[in-house]
């Protein structure tokens, strides 16, 4: 399962730009001929971030369709699955979309979290 593999640098990502700021939420765009199963991934990012300030943060998915454009005729066309071919039969195709699979965005808190695991002093 690959979803777990890119999960992780997705935490991993997030927790060193939130600065120790606690992350409620993160959005990932991630294209259909990525071969990554959204549920799949909603359920390793839940563990992956489970120990860390991303915990308990929302994964907001954004699926980017594939698109390509055929060489031979001219046409752009979605593509459904990594099938690379025209409607015209040819498979003479450039890939314009769908293979993206980038952080666009995170909300974390203003203040500073404290760090996984460390103990709370009450102030005196």
């Amino acid at each position: 399962m690959h979803e777990m593999a890119i999960t992780q640098s997705v935490v991993d990502a997030v927790c060193e730009h939130a600065e120790g700021r606690r992350v409620h939420a993160v959005t990932v765009e991630v294209g259909a001929l990525c071969a990554v199963v959204p549920d799949a991934m909603r359920f390793c990012f839940e563990v992956a971030a489970e120990t860390t300030v991303a915990a308990g943060a929302e994964l907001i998915l954004l699926v980017i369709p594939g698109t390509a454009a055929c060489r031979t005729c001219g046409a752009e066309f979605r593509l459904p699955d990594p099938i690379l071919l025209c409607p015209c039969g040819s498979a003479d195709v450039e890939i314009r979309s769908g293979r993206e699979l980038r952080i666009r965005s995170m909300e974390v808190s203003e203040a500073c979290a404290q760090p996984a695991g460390a103990a709370t002093t009450p102030p005196r």
